[in-house]
């Protein structure tokens, strides 16, 4: 594989999507909604506001079917405290995954179907590249903007919750050890599940809305861990961030072997 070839896909679908508002546009504001408005308006909440008695109740009976690692945490936390901790640490773990899946799939989406969509796929398929550096190099485009938006929106939300944090717990107490896990074992991973996803997706499909629409499916693994942890069936704890990245890992391997047979150049052609 010609890494040449590769860092010029690479280079001119960034350029591309560079120019592309519909693209951009979603992958700025996702995060300042979900690493700033959010985090800020429930840390400093409830300074502001009593806590309702459900809340309390809700929250009690939560930690109590918590694991005792970490209960331990929280142990010596008044209600508000506990009310902080939990949030940033918890319960908003697996909403932060939807930024790194959100963002390959709207650059796969543009860069796959967005191609046959302004109608310049067929001249790249007939450049001399093979179908892997083609494949590489788009895959490529997706995973790195998500990667790093994801890292840039971690430190957003470090800062945040610190500062906002800081006047309930007295401290600052961000990122933990299962954050770091988080960051750097599972985003990737859940960047490259997105991708694979909608690789499959774009070559059967016309446009980029269609394609955008059909992706929606990549947050269906999100919205089963944030209900199993709603639920009390699984808690973001170290170990299992380690196995989420796992499974993760696993899929990107099994979905990304089948994106690479269904980018086969001729099979491309023939659906133009």
């Amino acid at each position: 594989m010609n890494t040449r070839t590769v860092r010029a896909i690479l280079r001119k679908d960034l350029l591309t999507l560079a120019q592309n508002k519909g693209v951009w546009m979603p992958i700025a504001i996702v995060p300042v909604i979900l690493m700033i408005i959010m985090p800020a308006v429930m840390l400093l909440a409830p300074t502001m506001v009593n806590f309702p008695g459900s809340t309390t109740a809700q929250m009690a009976g939560f930690l109590k079917n918590m694991p005792a690692a970490l209960q331990a945490q929280v142990a010596g936390l008044n209600e508000m405290q506990t009310f902080a901790y939990m949030f940033v640490v918890y319960f908003f773990a697996p909403f932060f995954l939807i930024i790194p899946m959100m963002t390959s799939s709207v650059i796969a989406a543009d860069t796959f179907a967005g191609e046959k969509e302004r109608k310049t796929l067929e001249a790249l398929l007939y450049t001399p590249a093979t179908d892997m550096e083609l494949f590489v190099g788009k895959a490529l485009t997706a995973w790195l903007p998500a990667v790093l938006v994801s890292f840039g929106s971690f430190v957003i939300y470090t800062i945040v919750v610190n500062a906002a944090g800081y006047p309930t717990l007295g401290r600052l107490f961000f990122p933990t050890g299962m954050w770091l896990v988080l960051i750097l074992w599972v985003v990737p991973a859940a960047a490259g599940l997105a991708i694979g996803i909608m690789v499959l997706v774009s070559t059967k499909v016309k446009s980029f809305q269609e394609a955008n629409q059909l992706g929606g499916m990549v947050v269906i693994p999100i919205l089963l861990l944030v209900f199993g942890q709603v639920g009390g069936v699984l808690y973001f704890s170290l170990p299992v961030a380690l196995l989420i990245g796992l499974v993760f890992w696993i899929a990107d391997a099994v979905l990304i072997r089948l994106a690479v047979k269904t980018f086969a150049r001729g099979e491309l052609i023939a659906r133009l």
